[in-house]
Parts: C-alpha cells; sequence; structure tokens
C-alpha cells in the first residue's frame, strides 16, 4: 500500500460503524509518512478506533477531548471537558503530562509522546496535513500488541481554561484533578 492509498483505506476506517481489525490498522500504519515532534505542536482533537482492546471506550467516559502539544517538553496529552464544558488537563488520569520525542517503534523514528506519570508512549505518523494517526504503547505490551489505536485531527480552537478546576461531578469522579496550570 502507498501513501496515497494509505490515507484513503485510513479514511474508510474511520468511517466503520463496527470493529476493527488491528491487523487493518498496521497496514495504514506502515504506509504513512513519520513526524517530527515540532511538525505537531499545537491543539488536537482526537478519536479512537474500535478494535476491542481494553481502552475502547474509556477516554469518552472521561470528556476526552483530545491533547495539546505546547511544545517538545509541554504536552497535554488528556485535554477533558468538565461538567460546564471548559476544556482542561486531567492530570489526575494522565498522572500528569507528558513530553515529545522521536522515538523508534516499528523500525522508525517517528514523534512520540512520553508520559510523565505512566510508561506509556503514544507514538504518531501523518496521514495528512490536518491529522494524525496514533499508536498507544505501553511497557509490558509485547511488539505484537495489543495496542490501542486513535487519530488526532488539528484543533486551533484548543484553549485550556486554567480557572476551571474539574469538579466533582465530572465524569471519572475526577474531583481532586488540577487545571493544566495546577490551579
Amino acid at each position: 500500500m502507498n501513501a496515497h492509498g494509505a490515507r484513503a483505506r485510513f479514511q474508510e476506517l474511520r468511517e466503520r460503524d463496527g470493529l476493527v481489525e488491528p491487523i487493518e490498522l498496521d497496514a495504514v500504519w506502515a504506509a504513512l509518512d513519520t513526524v517530527r515532534p515540532e511538525e505537531i505542536l499545537g491543539g488536537w482533537k482526537g478519536g479512537e478506533f474500535r478494535t476491542g482492546h481494553p481502552l475502547d471506550g474509556m477516554l469518552a467516559k472521561a470528556d476526552w477531548y483530545g491533547k495539546s502539544f505546547v511544545s517538545a517538553h509541554d504536552a497535554k496529552p488528556l485535554v477533558c471537558r468538565n461538567v460546564a464544558g471548559a476544556l482542561y488537563s486531567n492530570l489526575e488520569l494522565g498522572q500528569g503530562e507528558a513530553s515529545l520525542w522521536t522515538v523508534e517503534f516499528r523500525g522508525e523514528a517517528t514523534a512520540t509522546m512520553v508520559y510523565d506519570g505512566r510508561p506509556v508512549f503514544d507514538h504518531f505518523k501523518r496521514v495528512d496535513d490536518t491529522t494524525l494517526m496514533g499508536i498507544m504503547n505501553a511497557k509490558g505490551v509485547p511488539a505484537e500488541g495489543p495496542f490501542y489505536y486513535f487519530f488526532l485531527e488539528r484543533a486551533p480552537e484548543v484553549r485550556l481554561d486554567a480557572d476551571t478546576p474539574v469538579d466533582a461531578e465530572a465524569p471519572l469522579d475526577a474531583g481532586s484533578a488540577r487545571t493544566a496550570e495546577g490551579s
């Protein structure tokens, strides 16, 4: 599969109502171009591919919106909405924030978000100028997976509300989580 075919197949799989087989996503991933951390800075709205992975649907329960990459050393992996609709960095769920590095995955060096508080890596490849495909990998996951597959779309409107803490009515009862600015 070439890059053009991978982009078309990505769209088909993204629009699928049912489960997507990881082998289909792996074929798309293999044909996509790698990216560098500085190329993906900014706000991103996220979504997942339903593959039967244990995390399927879990981020939606937390009102996950996407990710924000302010700089290589200031990445917010779990931008969520609180009950008032404001965006915040869910430090409790993510056990901190993250940073961006170039890491080798499946024989290719590509932009990877490394979580500060968890042994988790989100590897990224470019679908097009406004879309990334991601594979979440973690310590202890065998080379063949299972992996969590997701996508990100550029969302320049991502602005975190540092003055809006999560309240006790927020999903996952995250009443003690703090906003991105630690308030």
